[in-house]
């Protein structure tokens, strides 16, 4: 593994295990076992290393997500839950901590939730035999959203649950 991807690896199990604020660049340096000279060449600073770590983490999710139906969208997410575990979703968490404004994360946030948002609307079309149906979609986004949440403090039933629900939805679209 390269210098730069071990330091984008370990900073995103610290930050998603610690949170961004609570993990500074002295802990990272330990944790990736490099100096601070080495972090900061890689990394240029603390936000572009979050913005790496979102970038990273965005690709590895969306490939988790290439799925064409609403019952697999939910597995997946259960699958990556497992995984990774559940902390809640890594993106709305930097940008809470951030407030929202820092631009490179910001828009690595928004850059993953329009993303999401798209690819829910192309399972919605698949599963209502090619119908676009935006307000399916968004009650799709909103169970996978909460599941995601609720996953922190009910484990996968949440997810399941919520998968459940959507089905439901898709089958009264269907209609």
């Amino acid at each position: 593994m390269d210098t730069k991807t071990k330091l984008i690896s370990t900073a995103e199990h610290l930050f998603d295990r610690h949170g961004f604020t609570a993990t500074g660049m002295d802990r990272l340096t330990q944790a990736a076992s490099m100096s601070s000279r080495t972090l900061y060449k890689h990394a240029g600073s603390k936000t572009s290393l979050i913005a790496d770590v979102l970038s990273g983490r965005h690709l590895r999710f969306q490939q988790s997500i290439e799925v064409d139906s609403v019952d697999a969208l939910f597995g997946a997410l259960e699958k990556w839950v497992q995984t990774e575990g559940c902390r809640g979703c890594l993106f709305l968490r930097a940008y809470g901590e951030t407030g929202g404004d820092t631009p490179d994360i910001a828009k690595a946030v928004f850059t993953h939730k329009a993303s999401l948002y798209e690819k829910i609307q192309k399972i919605v079309s698949i599963e209502t035999h090619g119908k676009s149906n935006s307000e399916l979609a968004e009650q799709v986004l909103i169970l996978f959203e909460g599941a995601t949440s609720a996953a922190i403090y009910r484990g996968a039933e949440a997810i399941r649950s919520a998968q459940t629900a959507a089905s439901v939805l898709i089958q009264q679209a269907r209609l």
